[in-house]
């Protein structure tokens, strides 16, 4: 079964934009998607590929969001196939052994401009380090990323595109329930 993947930003993070996973099921559901399910309440959806570009299921679900519940939910989707290579692509594979110390910010687009990242020195953050990978921002933090400078200063870095992040965990979970 092909898939798709959702990733919505922000939701249900320190009591702020409550939308609790029976809510997004049920929501998800009223847009026709097929075999959804919701991981962690965190804003994680994988459902059968409904055949439209992820961009367009991405629209959907943010204006769906946006008319039930007025909240403003930034969105990025990928298909369950690119979602897979960018856990293929994974530039650190040492940190699996330590999944917490491993992030990956999903990206709606690959930024047009990324001078800003490229200018941060990765040598004043070690061990900390980061690599853009088309559309995706793996951060390595070995001491946690709680503590970490170079994800506030690599935060801080306006990409123009839309991000959300995931931990190693959730990513790994989430791409044991596409089947890949």
């Amino acid at each position: 079964m092909s898939t798709q993947i959702a990733l919505l930003r922000g939701i249900n993070v320190g009591g702020h934009n409550a939308f609790p996973k029976a809510r997004q099921l049920e929501l998800a559901r009223s847009l026709g998607l097929r075999e959804v399910t919701v991981l962690l309440q965190t804003g994680n959806l994988v459902f059968a590929d409904p055949g439209t570009p992820p961009e367009e299921t991405a629209r959907l679900l943010r204006e769906r969001i946006l008319a039930d519940l007025g909240l403003t939910v930034p969105v990025v989707v990928r298909t369950g196939a690119e979602f897979a290579a960018s856990v293929a692509a994974n530039p650190y594979p040492q940190a699996v052994a330590e999944p917490r110390t491993l992030h990956v910010t999903f990206l709606s687009g690959a930024p047009g401009d990324t001078s800003r990242l490229d200018a941060l020195d990765e040598a004043a953050f070690a061990p900390d380090s980061f690599r853009l990978l088309g559309r995706e921002l793996y951060l390595h933090c070995p001491d946690g990323i709680g503590r970490s400078r170079l994800a506030q200063a690599v935060g801080r870095v306006p990409l123009g595109v839309v991000a959300t992040s995931r931990n190693w965990n959730t990513v790994t979970k989430i791409l044991a329930l596409t089947g890949a």
